[in-house]
């Protein structure tokens, strides 16, 4: 017998050894985690599987991570590309306090040995020995995925990330609360173009209100589309933070022109520490 390589359901079929989705030959973009989950569950197809079961597999028992928002950030991210539901079930059924069922019907495709006289004739490369599961063990899959990511706690990427949206609300607070004194640095930074920058910082100001309230909410309530939602506000707030990496430059008059361009090279490296701290949020450390 051959070892399964695919399996197929409905429209939609999993590739193993390429760990990818397809609907109707389409790839879908499908984190690695919810894959596993899936073939956890094609591979059992009218029976109940754990969640113990799939914590075992997904996470070994010395990754420090928060199993429950993993599994279910991963179940929903799942769902939505298979365009499940919760409530009404076509592919995955939620088995109260235990576990999860697949109610479709799965066709295994499995690759076949090769004959013996086409092993007599194959490439010395053929002969070395076959892997004995496709399917890369889940957890040096995420590692590999992951390796390039600083190893913390995922609370604490969170409460890091949320500091650093504070730290830019008070930006925006006191620029508002005293516009007075931006409206007079501006000019005094910027000359001729005092009156533009005024006007920039102070819709920008307005705009990062909003943005930085939401991004702290959703962080506090553990959001699980957080991260897809982030990634479509990245460009827009990369251009935020650049307009404010410069603001340092306002009071260089009081804090010294070195010192303000110190704060600025600091700035500019903000958007990609919350980058990376989302990431690090959605890597379920």
């Amino acid at each position: 017998m051959g070892t399964a390589t695919r399996y197929k359901f409905d429209e939609f079929e999993a590739d193993l050894r390429a760990a990818e989705l397809r609907k109707s030959g389409v790839r879908l973009k499908l984190q690695l985690q919810p894959f596993q989950v899936l073939v956890a569950l094609l591979e059992r197809p009218k029976e109940v599987v754990t969640r113990e079961e799939l914590r075992q597999r997904l996470w070994p028992e010395d990754t420090f991570v928060d199993f429950d928002h993993g599994l279910n950030t991963a179940m929903v991210k799942l769902r939505d590309v298979l365009g499940d539901s919760a409530s009404k079930p076509k592919f995955i059924e939620t088995i109260a306090k235990r576990g999860y069922r697949f109610l479709g019907s799965t066709e295994v495709v499995s690759d076949q040995p090769a004959a013996p006289e086409a092993k007599r004739h194959a490439q010395p490369e053929a002969l070395l020995p076959p892997v004995s599961n496709p399917t890369v063990q889940p957890a040096s899959l995420s590692a590999e995925v992951d390796s390039a990511l600083p190893r913390t706690n995922r609370n604490t990427a969170r409460l890091l990330f949320t500091l650093a949206q504070i730290m830019y609300l008070i930006f925006y607070l006191s620029a508002l609360f005293r516009w007075e004194n931006t409206y007079q640095a501006s000019f005094n930074t910027w000359g001729r173009a005092g009156s533009a920058a005024f006007v920039v910082y102070m819709a920008s100001s307005m705009v990062g209100l909003a943005v930085r309230l939401y991004l702290i909410s959703a962080t506090a309530m553990d959001y699980h589309l957080l991260g897809s939602k982030y990634h479509i506000l990245t460009p827009a707030l990369f251009v935020l933070d650049m307009i404010w990496a410069l603001s340092p430059l306002l009071i260089a008059d009081r804090i010294g022109l070195g010192f303000a361009l110190g704060a600025c090279a600091a700035l500019v490296y903000m958007p990609f520490a919350q980058r990376t701290l989302m990431k690090m949020m959605q890597s379920g450390r």
